[in-house]
Order: C-alpha cells, then structure tokens, then sequence
C-alpha cells in the first residue's frame, strides 16, 4: 500500500500552496506549502517557490512550511541548505514537513534526504518536525530545547537512525512517532533498539507515541505490555502495522492501560474474537481497531513499504 493523497491541513492550520491565486487574510494562519510540479524539475524553480512563499507569509516567514517535490526528489537530497541558508528569514518558523509526497510524485523508500542535524541546529525554536521517507537521513545526538513533536515517516526506518534519536536530548518532546517499516527497505527496529525508551530513561515530556508501520509490531507489543513507560502515556499508536492475536493477548495480559485516552491498532491481522476482547477490556479508551487485514494470501504487510 501506498501514500495516495497529500495532506490538507498541518499543525492545525489548512495548507495553501505557494502559487495559490488569493492571499490568506492571515498569511500566518495558515500553513504554506512550497514544490514544483514537474518531478524533474532543477533546483532553481523550488527556490522560486520558496521565495515566493518567503514573499506572501510576511515578516518573519511562514509559521509552519510544508515542502513537497522539489525536483528529482528520487535522487536529490531535500534542500537542507536551502532552509539552513535562510534561517535568519525563518525566524517565525514552529512547525516544518520535509517530503510531503504521494507515490506518484516519489515513493517513500526512494525520497533523498541528507544530515537533519544542522537544521535542527539553525532552527533552535522549531516546535514540530515531519519527515517522509529515510534514505540518506543522517542525524548526530544533539539537544534540541523547544521540539515538542517529531514523526519520521518510512517504509524502512534504520534501526541506528532509531537508536539515535533516542540518544538526543529533546526534554519538551511530547510526541513521537516512528513509522518502523521493514526489513526488505531498511528496517525494522527492534525493542532491542528501542530498550531506552521502553525503559523509560529518555525523554521525559513524552506523553503520545507511536510506533507505527512495523514489521514486528507483535514483538512491540509483548515489549510495551511491561513497559515503564506507559503508564505516563495519554495515547498509543501501533496502527499501519501487523499486530495479531498474540501482540493483543500480550497487551491483554501485561499492565493496565485504562488509564490512556487512546489506543490505535488500526490496520491489523487480529481476529475478530480478539480485536473485540481489546475493545470490551478498555471500556474508557478510544480504542481504534478499523482496518482488519487477512494474511492468507499476502501474510502480514504494513500500510507503508517502498
């Protein structure tokens, strides 16, 4: 399965893109969406882009910024440099997507990245970081004071890109989401991987996660049923994966988690027994078990792969 359809609103505010006809009333209510629209196109027309969203979101730039293709994108890093070189025009900048692409512009496991640490080093007031796709993605441990939300979208997260984002300090951090992918395009992480955070010595805010899109979403569970860390958690996401019957029991059968708000297991292999024990169990809890998958023809599959 794929990503079909581009976002329409990020960071609680509607997208409009760059070229679009009508100034917003608010050029700061809304998110601006900068890319080309020939996936071959060079790097001069997505700096024409971006100047013109730098022209129309006012002092400051836009609040939040959402980059879709920017040519070549199967080849061509992201423009990094682009957004490091004109930090000092970003100073508005809070939330920030980097890849925002359907299949039919790149697939997820081909979209180019590059080293995301001097980014997050320019930008020290960035509250939310969205990134698609994983190939090239380099980050090196750092403290980052004001990131309150990152979600890094893959088919295939490298597990030592998985270890390494736990080894940063992120002390506002609240959410985290991780789509794990698998192993055929570079994942998946283990609860080896993940022992940091499973055993609760890493970001102390966090309250919302998700391990998402995983291979061995089974394997998670078990891990997270005596995991410290959940009974801080308000939301847990383990949807876009393959959690069956024995994932559930071992959530089941491990500590309580009345206590969440929600809990999302959509796109699963559950049988129906089970994925209603699930729901009748936590009967305060959004509990989201839509999406039921067969393996008997394909076996097990994540929403996201290539």
């Amino acid at each position: 399965m794929t990503i079909g359809s581009h976002l329409t609103t990020f960071a609680g505010l509607p997208i409009v893109a760059w070229d679009a006809g009508d100034d917003p009333a608010d050029p700061a209510a809304v998110a601006w969406r900068a890319e080309v629209t020939d996936f071959e196109a060079p790097p001069s027309e997505f700096e024409e882009a971006f100047e013109r969203v730098l022209a129309r979101a006012g002092d400051g730039g836009p609040v939040a910024l959402v980059l879709g293709e920017w040519g070549s994108a199967y080849e061509e890093a992201a423009p990094l440099d682009l957004l490091v070189r004109n930090a000092g025009r970003l100073g508005a900048l809070r939330s920030l997507f980097i890849g925002e692409m359907t299949f039919e512009q790149c697939e997820i496991s081909w979209i180019q990245h590059g080293d995301i640490t001097p980014l997050l080093e320019a930008f020290p007031r960035l509250e939310r970081l969205w990134l698609r796709g994983t190939e090239g993605l380099e980050l090196k441990p750092l403290r980052h004071p004001a990131l309150t939300e990152l979600v890094v979208q893959s088919g295939g997260l490298p597990p030592a890109l998985a270890r390494t984002v736990l080894e940063c300090d992120l002390p506002a951090l609240t959410h985290l989401e991780l789509w794990l992918g698998v192993e055929a395009y570079g994942g998946v992480a283990t609860p080896d991987d993940l022992e940091p955070l499973l055993s609760d010595r890493v970001l102390p805010a966090l309250t919302r996660l998700g391990l998402c899109n995983a291979e061995n979403t089974d394997a998670l569970a078990a891990a997270l049923a005596a995991s410290p860390l959940v009974p801080r958690l308000s939301e847990l996401d383990l949807s876009k994966g393959t959690l069956g019957d024995a994932g559930a029991e071992a959530l089941l059968a491990g500590q309580p988690l009345g206590h969440l708000r929600a809990l999302d297991v959509s796109h699963h292999f559950l049988s129906a027994e089970v994925a209603q024990r699930l729901v009748d169990a936590l009967p305060g809890v959004r509990v989201d078990v839509s999406e039921a998958c067969t393996e008997e023809r394909w076996g097990r599959y994540t929403t996201v792969a290539e």
